[in-house]
């Protein structure tokens, strides 16, 4: 998975430097990583990774880190 396209959907969706954008960053942690742009996020992780995120999956996508495991579900 490419690290910089992933760090890049959360920089864009969220509006945060990409410093901030580490395994640890959790949902909720941040005021920008709120209900609407968890759903933004979603929007930009299919877009730029070319798959649909099922429900469970995008509720389950609690932290950056998880995001990835999430996302290498569906790249392999």
């Amino acid at each position: 998975m490419n690290q910089e396209k992933l760090i890049q959907c959360f920089v864009s969706a969220l509006a945060i430097d990409g410093a901030l954008v580490t395994d640890e960053l959790k949902y909720n942690s941040i005021p920008q990583w709120d209900s609407t742009a968890h759903m933004m996020l979603v929007a930009e992780l299919e877009a730029e990774f070319d798959v649909m995120l099922d429900t469970d999956d995008i509720i389950d996508m609690s932290s950056v880190a998880k995001a990835k495991t999430i996302l290498a579900k569906y790249l392999d």
